[in-house]
């Protein structure tokens, strides 16, 4: 069987295209997904509440009390 090399170069254009088109549609949803989030978290993020005797500590947030009603049976 006898290939022609038109075809061939055809062929790797329609791969380079595909392979284009995806990479483009990637970096497209990671920018709609992060939206500038890393951005606006470094700013809003502000010094972490402390304890009244210092550190960080546990504290029970609304969310950590929504997952504890969560898991009551």
């Amino acid at each position: 069987m006898k290939r022609d090399k038109t075809s061939n170069k055809a062929v790797a254009g329609r791969r380079g295209f595909l392979i284009g088109a995806g990479l483009a549609g990637t970096a497209g949803a990671a920018v709609v997904a992060t939206r500038g989030g890393a951005a606006q978290t470094a700013t809003a993020e502000a010094k972490p509440q402390t304890h009244e005797r210092g550190g960080g500590g546990y504290h029970v947030t609304e969310h950590v009390r929504r997952y504890y009603r969560s898991t009551t049976v």
